[in-house]
C-alpha cells in the first residue's frame, strides 16, 4: 500500500566502461578547476586596500559629548532596557558641585559597561536613547583572546574632548532621523 505517489522507480542499469573507470567524471572536475584559475580574483589586499562599509554598518559603540565636551548621558537606563541582548549596565550617579563641565545634567553615568560578547549590533540602544548619547559607528570590534577584554567601560567608550578625536555620527543620525519619519507617517 502507497501512501504517497512520490515513490520513484529505482533503475538498476550496468555502468559503460567509461563510468566504470571514473575517468570523464575526474577530467570533468579538473577541467571545472582549470577554470577556477583564470577567472576574475574577488579578494582584496585588506591591510592597504580596504572594502568600503555601508552608510548604516553598526560596530563599536561610542557615548557622545556635546559642543562643550560634557557628557550627553544621564543614565535614563533606557538604552539597557531596550538591548534584546542584555549587554548594557550602568549605575547612575549624582553630578557634584564644580563638575558642571564634565556631565551635561545632574544625573550621569558612573559606570557604564557594553559585553560585547552579547551585543548583537541591534541599534535598539541608539534609537531609545532620548539624548542621543549613544552610536553605534563605523569602526570594527577588535578581535582578542580574554573574555574580560570585551568588556568595554567608559574608557573605550566615551569620546575623546579634543575636536580631533571626535566621532562622526551624521550619517547614522540622519539614517535614524529618517527611520523614525517613516515610522511617524506610517
Amino acid at each position: 500500500m502507497q501512501l504517497t505517489n512520490r515513490s520513484k522507480n529505482v533503475v538498476n542499469k550496468k555502468m559503460s566502461f567509461w563510468e566504470r573507470i571514473y575517468l570523464p567524471a575526474v577530467l570533468a572536475g579538473m577541467w571545472t578547476t582549470i577554470k577556477h584559475f583564470f577567472r576574475k580574483k574577488n579578494a582584496l589586499n585588506y591591510p592597504e586596500v580596504k572594502r568600503p562599509f555601508a552608510p548604516v554598518y553598526r560596530g563599536w559603540h561610542v557615548l557622545k559629548r556635546d559642543a562643550q565636551g560634557r557628557e550627553n548621558c544621564t543614565a535614563c537606563g533606557l538604552c539597557a532596557v531596550a538591548c534584546p541582548a542584555e549587554a548594557i549596565t550602568m549605575e547612575a550617579a549624582e553630578r557634584k558641585k564644580g563638575e558642571e563641565n564634565l556631565y551635561r545634567e545632574e544625573k550621569y553615568a558612573a559606570v557604564y559597561e557594553i559585553n560585547m560578547l552579547r551585543c548583537i549590533f541591534c541599534g535598539l540602544c541608539e534609537e531609545a536613547c532620548p539624548k542621543e548619547a549613544i552610536f553605534l559607528t563605523d569602526r570594527i570590534v577588535p578581535a582578542d583572546y580574554v573574555r574580560q577584554n570585551f568588556i568595554f567601560g567608559k574608557d573605550l567608550l566615551v569620546e575623546g574632548v579634543e575636536p580631533e578625536k571626535r566621532v562622526d555620527v551624521t550619517v547614522r543620525q540622519k539614517h535614524l532621523t529618517e527611520k523614525k519619519a517613516v515610522e511617524l507617517a506610517s
